[in-house]
């Protein structure tokens, strides 16, 4: 037979067999659940999150139903139903293996995060570090910067702000756009951080930081959140009359935007005039923040004394 003869044979039979071979069907894409996170309603979230899981069979995707699963049990703990966030948790461990180190990580994270709103600080420490290192290990960054910024929360008043600064050095230096989003988060608790220990100068400074990472990011509630912080610090300062501005201001803002009506808001406006001398004008401005938030379950349970002082200054009679 020709050589030429022959190779073109085989090409033509390589050509066939190839045409023969199915392509393989592809997986099909999930739904990316973290997009569905609406931290002030828990409750819809929730609802969200247990539709996708009816959809996704756990042998379909494993290590995405047990990191689902994770953020269900973060919904309940922000509800207040520590029992039942536990019980799926333990349900997730139970299935944890090698081959899921992320839902690994995010199990941990949960777990310290419902240990932590339970009131059991002490004992959110411990799952909060091995996420801190399973993360570092995985080049999970944004998982990592989460157990660092927690840890930030849940340690002592005197390892906070280490944690803090190791969250905001990995955040900024870190190639996942997921983990750079932490600094404005973590501006903020590092503002706070310097507030409770009186150095409202240094507060104030990190706040303004904070807040022009949210207008960076066009993060419209963040910037409002931010610049309530700003107005609280100015208070903090004496500079009554320019906290009570910022905060009639950003009530302005906030109702322009077909915002809900924040409590907090109200209560920095009736504390500012309170320092006024002005408690018959404040009265209002501290019933309306004790409306608000008295429907506030963390806030009931732990700032009980701070809802009944608004509902009774609220109650002053002109």
């Amino acid at each position: 037979m020709n050589f030429k003869i022959a190779i073109n044979l085989i090409m033509l039979l390589a050509i066939m067999n190839c045409s023969a071979i199915k392509s393989p069907t592809p997986e099909p894409e999930l739904p990316n659940f973290d997009e569905q996170w609406d931290y002030d309603d828990p409750v819809l979230t929730e609802m969200k999150f247990l539709d996708i899981l009816a959809s996704v069979e756990f042998k379909q995707a494993p290590g995405y139903h047990l990191q689902l699963r994770t953020q269900i049990a973060r919904t309940l703990g922000l509800q207040q139903k520590f029992d039942e966030a536990h019980a799926l948790l333990d349900q997730v461990e139970s299935q944890l293996t090698d081959e899921t180190p992320i839902a690994k990580i995010r199990y941990l994270l949960e777990r310290g995060r419902v240990l932590n709103s339970s009131g059991k600080k002490e004992a959110s420490t411990a799952f909060f570090l091995e996420a801190w290192e399973l993360g570092q290990e995985a080049k999970a960054d944004f998982y990592a910067v989460d157990a660092a910024h927690m840890l930030g929360i849940v340690e002592y008043s005197e390892n906070q702000l280490a944690w803090n600064e190791k969250a905001i050095s990995m955040a900024e230096n870190s190639f996942d756009p997921r983990a750079r989003k932490w600094l404005g988060s973590l501006y903020n608790n590092v503002g706070w951080t310097y507030h409770d220990a009186g150095d409202y100068q240094t507060a104030l400074a990190i706040f303004e930081k904070a807040f022009r990472f949210r207008v960076l990011h066009k993060q419209v509630r963040e910037i409002q959140i931010a610049e309530w912080c700003i107005a609280r610090t100015h208070r903090s300062l004496g500079n009554i009359d320019l906290a009570l501005e910022s905060q009639y201001k950003l009530e302005q803002e906030i109702r322009d935007s077909g915002g809900d009506e924040d409590g907090y808001v109200s209560e920095e406006i009736a504390e500012c005039l309170l320092l006024q001398g002005k408690p018959d004008e404040a009265a209002p401005h501290f019933m309306k923040a004790w409306t608000l938030l008295s429907q506030d379950i963390w806030l009931q349970k732990n700032e009980a004394d701070r809802l009944a002082r608004l509902k009774e200054l609220g109650s002053i009679k002109p």
